[in-house]
């Protein structure tokens, strides 16, 4: 969880036929600015707290539970739980069961949490014919916490096949031991690692800073406050990070699949486009995308996905997203990365805690409170 109080390339080599089908998902996109697309959100289920979704075998969705249960999400409803390990970790601070992956077969689930130290943890578990075997589990990454808050949690499988593991940077406020730009702390960092291809893990080969001695080899990129939820475009394979920020400035970072990683997203020199207590713009800064302070009722964004459903073409190629606080429902229309238009979608999803894409393309939202819509066309 990252809830707090106010004080406080991916692939090297594209083969042919992926660059056209890259190529032909964002040929759509037009850099007019185009009338906000018209959704509502149904309620399709209600769960325990839930912090994190991802798409399941057989056209299911995993739901996680803050308190460390995993339920299915299907035609019939939300089941019983097929995971528990409530006994292993704690709601207290930002703690908890805080995010799941599936593998790209849907052969071995991952999921992130944090242990009753505070550490955060990953596992791997072995999946048969759609269901978790518990005795295959294994621990890959483990990152210790100074503080209860910032944890992140979020992790994916990218369009390469590794894994990636979002880590905030250590919690307090004002990151007190400089985190965000020590390369040499998985702290404040978006990892990249290869949990199948090796003990407990592997460093793929072309990460960013493999040659560099003073750098952590996991890192793929750095200066981030909280990355609490981040995705992968399922029809480009941009990466889109919505990083939590201090005081006063909430930002929506990208890199494009032709990124060879190593950004640098500025965290603690930076908040968004914006000094931090004086701090300096680091020269190899990428400022984020897009932005927005809390003049309003914002104070967390939550980061979503960019659509790439078949029930709301309107919203198409628009990346969807959110803020814990404010719970409206907003959109980035884009053209070559950058933000061409800003949609309020004119709905609220209330503590927006998450959003989970299902096979299909379509989105649901979390709300941490208990509700699961999906965003279906008005």
């Amino acid at each position: 969880m990252r809830v707090r109080t106010r004080s406080s390339a991916i692939i090297g080599t594209i083969c042919l036929v992926a660059s056209l089908a890259l190529t032909a998902a964002s040929a759509d996109e037009s850099a007019a600015p185009r009338p906000a697309a018209q959704v509502v959100l149904k309620n399709v289920a209600t769960a325990q707290n839930p912090t994190a979704g991802t798409s399941g075998p057989g056209g299911t969705l995993w739901i996680a539970e803050r308190a460390g249960t995993v339920r299915v999400l299907d035609d019939r409803g939300l089941g019983s739980p097929v995971l528990d390990i409530s006994a292993e970790t704690t709601t207290d601070g930002e703690r908890g069961l805080l995010g799941i992956a599936f593998d790209k077969r849907f052969a071995h689930l991952y999921i992130s949490f944090t242990n009753l130290e505070g550490t955060s943890t990953v596992d791997e578990f072995a999946v048969r014919h759609g269901r978790i075997q518990p005795h295959t589990r294994r621990t890959v990454l483990t990152q210790t916490q100074p503080y209860a808050n910032h944890n992140g949690g979020d992790i994916k499988i990218g369009p390469d096949g590794y894994l990636y593991i979002a880590l905030g940077d250590g919690g307090s406020g004002g990151d007190p031991h400089g985190n965000g730009q020590n390369l040499d702390t998985l702290l404040g960092k978006l990892l990249r690692i290869d949990p199948r291809g090796g003990k407990p893990y592997a460093i793929p080969p072309d990460n960013p800073f493999v040659d560099d001695p003073n750098a952590r080899d996991e890192i793929w990129a750095y200066g981030l406050r909280n990355p609490w939820r981040f995705s992968f475009d399922t029809g480009t394979g941009d990466l889109f990070i919505g990083d939590v920020g201090q005081s006063d400035w909430e930002e929506i970072d990208r890199a494009p699949a032709s990124s060879k990683g190593g950004e640098n997203y500025g965290w603690s020199q930076m908040e968004g486009t914006h000094p931090f207590r004086g701090g300096t713009e680091p020269a190899n800064h990428v400022r984020p995308i897009h932005e927005y302070d809390r003049t309003n009722l914002g104070c967390s964004v939550t980061g979503g996905y960019v659509y790439r459903g078949k029930a709301i073409p309107a919203l198409k190629g628009q990346y969807v997203f959110s803020d814990y606080c404010d719970g409206t429902v907003r959109s980035l229309q884009l053209k070559n990365g950058k933000v061409t238009g800003v949609h309020d979608l004119a709905v609220n999803g209330g503590e927006v805690i998450s959003f989970a894409q299902a096979g299909s393309g379509e989105l649901y939202v979390l709300a941490i409170g208990g509700s699961i819509f999906r965003i279906d066309p008005r």
